[in-house]
């Protein structure tokens, strides 16, 4: 029997398509950034959330730990609806669900040193103070990998890689269960990437957490995930256990994101590029979103019928017409 922690439920975030408030009093148009999705994340596993730039990654992210409002859906976190708590509630709530942003070096305040970053949600939440404060400072760095030296130092002396220590210690410091990754090592050099994955993987064996995490980057996701869902332009089009989409994929572009890796092997054959941009996501193409750059796509009942999710082999659901065909 499975243990959900965090079930979202026909998630929808629209943007107003124009900038300011006078200009959107004139367009009425929308940015369908988040369109309906769900998808459940059982505890003390990572769920890999994958897709092309502006598929609604990060935004889905950032709803989930109320940065961001949505327009309408349902997030149960270990059976609350965090959609409506507020106050009192919503700050004890914060306490366990936390977020490593992509950016370290934009993410933490130049400011203020290394202590007092770290420091800042155990203050708002009230939790230390004092010489306590100061041992759950260093305990909580030395999780992220960094000793107590750093506590005086300021963004701008660390490194890329130490800065996202830093950003990693921050979301340990007030002890949470669930962790929203939004694409922690694409601003990393290629050969410190390998160390946070590593030092994520292993706080989450150590700590017992829960990740979601957002990359563009299908290796890293192989590498940390145990389930993964594939967004395109604001849908979840595939999702399932990690072996079973990167061995088998079965959306069409899940097919085409993974045969556009590079391999290593020069006698590999070409690799396949997807015909076309993304289209727009303030009006995005009737039926499935995916048909104007398919290369299985098979008339009106793509251009017409929105696919839904639906079970295929292995516990895998895709959204493609070819499955409810039966193809």
């Amino acid at each position: 029997m499975t243990d959900v922690l965090l079930s979202v439920r026909d998630l929808v975030k629209h943007f107003p398509a124009a900038g300011d408030w006078f200009a959107q009093i004139f367009d009425r148009r929308v940015v369908r950034a988040v369109d309906g999705i769900g998808f459940e994340i059982d505890r003390g596993t990572t769920l890999g959330l994958v897709g092309e730039s502006g598929s609604g990654k990060t935004t889905t992210g950032r709803i989930i730990v109320r940065l961001i409002e949505p327009t309408r859906g349902e997030i149960l976190f270990d059976g609350i609806d965090l959609l409506k708590l507020r106050g009192k509630a919503l700050k004890a709530m914060r306490r366990r669900i936390q977020m490593i942003f992509q950016d370290p070096a934009s993410s933490l305040n130049p400011r203020k040193t290394v202590g007092q970053i770290v420091a800042e949600p155990l203050r708002v939440h009230g939790m230390v103070r004092g010489k306590e404060l100061e041992r759950r400072l260093v305990r909580t760095l030395e999780l992220a990998g960094l000793s107590s030296r750093f506590l005086n130092r300021y963004p701008h002396e660390l490194s890329g890689g130490q800065r996202q220590r830093v950003g990693i210690a921050r979301a340990l410091a007030v002890g949470p269960e669930f962790i929203v990754c939004d694409e922690p090592v694409t601003a990393l050099d290629v050969s410190i990437q390998a160390q946070i994955l590593n030092l994520l993987m292993d706080l989450q064996d150590e700590l017992s957490l829960t990740y979601l995490f957002i990359a563009h980057d299908l290796s890293v996701v192989r590498h940390v995930s145990d389930r993964v869902a594939v967004m395109y332009l604001g849908k979840i089009v595939e999702i399932g256990e990690v072996d079973a989409i990167f061995s088998a994929p079965k959306h069409p572009y899940t097919q085409a994101l993974l045969a556009a890796v590079p391999r290593p092997d020069p006698a590999a054959p070409p690799r396949k590029v997807l015909r076309g941009e993304v289209p727009s996501p303030i009006d995005p193409p009737s039926g499935c979103r995916f048909h104007p750059r398919c290369e299985r796509y098979m008339g009106d009942i793509c251009k017409r019928n929105e696919p839904v999710l639906a079970a295929v082999d292995g516990g895998t659901e895709v959204a493609c017409h070819l499955y409810s065909r039966g193809g």
